[in-house]
């Protein structure tokens, strides 16, 4: 698998990365065994960078149990500050707690990667400052050797790109078959910043598969990109092809990030997943797919505080 500079980090990550949140039950359950053995087909499979978070439920520990003898072999990054579905705190305590507690459970002495997880569900002025001067005080202290943010509205991402002295970013769902803002507004400033720009959610949370989002009205989607997402799930449908797969495709091979995560707890879908990654795009289709788009400006959906989006 290809590997590719992660922004000024000096990191080399793979161009398909792996993220934990399913490991951890946040989709349904999953074996602890199933679980650890998907982390090991995904190193085989050539995947070097891995994602988690408290959040995700027991994925750090199952995670750590995963790594054993072979954390050298990866990038791995993790997150503070989001903790349940409506549990945040980014103070500089809690934040430095939750990072120690994170440690003990992967395993590990440091993290390649701290980032303050979902920003945009809090005042950003503070998370700006504070939260993120406390983690390149961590990182000054070696447990971490890069830090970032992660959420969703281009608004809060563009923001903390311009405001915050950030070695990465990491936002989901902009650059898919539905929204390509994750190009056409943050890469520019990203790369001003020299900033490592992380990709995540091509199949922008369960909309672009062949049944479509599981999440059903939890879908923070409004109708626009719902109905987008059905005219091309149906299009592929119609035409024998996985919408998933040509997703993939597409958030891997045309977002410009060095890395894409991806998120699965069945080793198919990391399989079909990897697949994507080399398989020549179908340009026809993709064309097709692409003119399906919502407008610009319906292309994203709210998240967090109104004030961050």
């Amino acid at each position: 698998m290809q590997q590719n500079r992660l922004g000024a980090t000096g990191l080399t990550v793979s161009q398909l990365a792996f993220g934990t949140a399913p490991l951890g039950g946040l989709f349904g359950p999953v074996e602890e065994r199933d679980a650890i053995a998907l982390v090991h087909e995904a190193l085989d499979l050539g995947i070097t960078f891995v994602d988690t978070s408290p959040y995700y439920g027991s994925a750090e520990e199952r995670l750590g149990r995963a790594l054993a003898g072979r954390r050298d072999d990866v990038v791995l990054a993790t997150k503070a500050g989001r903790y349940g579905p409506a549990d945040f705190d980014f103070t500089p305590d809690r934040l430095r707690r939750s990072v120690e507690q994170s440690l003990r459970l992967l395993r590990t002495d440091h993290v390649d990667i701290l980032q303050l997880h979902d920003v945009e569900f809090v005042p950003l002025g503070p998370v700006l400052e504070d939260s993120v001067a406390a983690l390149a005080s961590m990182r000054d202290e070696g447990l971490c050797r890069y830090v970032g943010v992660t959420g969703y509205p281009v608004a809060t991402m563009s923001r903390a790109l311009r405001e915050a002295d950030l070695d990465v970013l990491l936002t989901y769902a902009h650059d898919t078959l539905l929204d390509d803002s994750l190009q056409d507004q943050l890469a520019p400033l990203a790369a001003e910043r020299g900033v490592g720009l992380i990709n995540a959610a091509a199949v922008a949370l369960g909309l672009l598969t062949p049944h479509g989002s599981s999440m059903g009205a939890d879908h923070p989607a409004g109708p626009v990109i719902r109905d987008a997402a059905r005219a091309m799930v149906e299009l592929c449908a119609g035409r024998g092809v996985d919408v998933a797969f040509v997703a993939n495709q597409y958030a891997v091979q045309r977002s410009g990030c060095a890395t894409t995560l991806i998120g699965t707890g069945r080793s198919q879908h990391l399989r079909a997943a990897v697949a994507a990654v080399e398989s020549p795009v179908d340009e026809a289709l993709l064309a097709e797919l692409v003119a399906l788009r919502p407008p610009p400006g319906e292309r994203s959906w709210s998240s967090g505080l109104a004030e961050n989006n």
